[in-house]
């Protein structure tokens, strides 16, 4: 009967926990290099389920057909604003949640963000005319936020929110006072299309008509230059 080290006991133990299927009659040379390699016998367990559940998600957003989220047209990437930084761009009239398979949303929300969370970058949130039928829960809001990794975080570096609602105020100011206060100095709220100008350029992607007209509803022509 083989003698395991400590070292072998304590790393195939944890293997096992984390359900990767170990037999034991697989070669101890064979499962010892894993537990080497993998560092099993100090590994953080929810650490590296975390991570191992990022990679899943990540993947099949990589793989998955998003093209009915898509044709939404409320998310992608439209150039870059004054300090080089990619941005993003969510108009949130054109997003139901209860109209939307929301699991295919976060992974295209993740598709649009991975080429370049892995630098600085920044998102334009248009809550122009936005009512109920476009705002997502609390809990919802929490729990996309929390399966993004600490990169997507860290790397957003300015969230602009455009006409907010008060809704969108006070959701904004409760999770980023109690929930991720991190992002607190990063959330800037835009009341007319102009000031924008002073952060990313107009010219960079297209406005929507109808955020231009309810802009000058508010702020008058005097502040829309065609």
């Amino acid at each position: 009967m083989p003698v395991y080290t400590s070292k072998y006991v304590s790393g195939s133990r944890i293997l096992w926990l984390l359900g990767l299927g170990f037999k034991m009659d697989s070669s101890c040379e064979e499962r010892q290099l894993l537990v080497d390699r993998m560092g099993a016998n100090t590994l953080n367990i929810e650490e590296f389920q975390m991570e191992q559940r990022w990679n899943s998600l990540r993947e099949k957003a990589s793989e998955e057909d998003l093209t009915e989220f898509e044709k939404t047209g409320s998310l992608y990437q439209a150039g870059i604003d004054k300090q080089g930084r990619p941005v993003i761009v969510f108009i949130g009239k054109w997003f139901k949640p209860g109209s939307v398979d929301m699991e295919k949303a976060v992974l295209y929300l993740i598709r649009t963000l991975e080429p370049i969370a892995d630098r600085d970058y920044s998102v334009v949130f248009f809550c122009t005319r936005t009512n109920s039928e476009n705002y997502l829960t609390y809990w919802s809001l929490k729990d996309i936020y929390f399966k993004l990794p600490y990169h997507y975080k860290k790397n957003l570096k300015a969230f602009y929110i455009v006409h907010p609602s008060m809704w969108t105020r006070l959701t904004t100011w409760w999770f980023s006072t109690f929930m991720a206060p991190a992002i607190k100095e990063k959330i800037h709220n835009i009341y007319a299309v102009t000031e924008l100008d002073a952060h990313i350029l107009s010219t960079q992607f297209d406005i929507p008509m109808f955020i231009q007209e309810h802009d000058m509803s508010i702020n008058g022509l005097r502040y829309y230059q065609p």
